[in-house]
């Protein structure tokens, strides 16, 4: 084995692993984006939801009519942030198999830098 032959398959495997983390990197950032849409939009449901409860207390006729409002309210957001849970799980199982997709490809690329290195070692 050669000192060229050397720098070039460590070469090569300084590239992948390069490769391999600005992948991961990439995956870390779609995660995190996907995950801060999903918490802005439920603030925004939070701050529509007291601006209805503002606008409800100002037009309530009675004290009877302003709890009948919060109760609707209260069922609804709890429907909405209900329906935001599941949708936040399913963000959370693709981030899973988005990262188990990663995790496969970089043992198989693992796997093949081993036999890179003892074919070049052995050579």
């Amino acid at each position: 084995m050669t000192g060229k032959n050397n720098l070039n398959v460590f070469n090569d495997l300084t590239n992948t692993s390069v490769e391999r983390i600005t992948a991961l990197g990439e995956l870390n950032l779609k995660v995190v984006e996907k995950i801060a849409a999903r918490q802005m939009e439920v603030m925004n449901q939070f701050v529509e939801q007291g601006a209805r409860l503002m606008t409800m207390a100002a037009d309530a006729k009675g004290y009877s009519d302003y709890y009948k409002g919060q109760v609707d309210l209260a069922k609804e957001i709890t429907d909405r942030l209900m329906s935001e849970s599941k949708a936040n799980l399913q963000v959370a199982a693709e981030a899973r198999d988005d990262y188990r997709s990663w995790f496969d490809a970089m043992i198989a690329d693992v796997r093949n830098s081993k036999d890179v290195v003892r074919n070049a070692v052995t050579a």
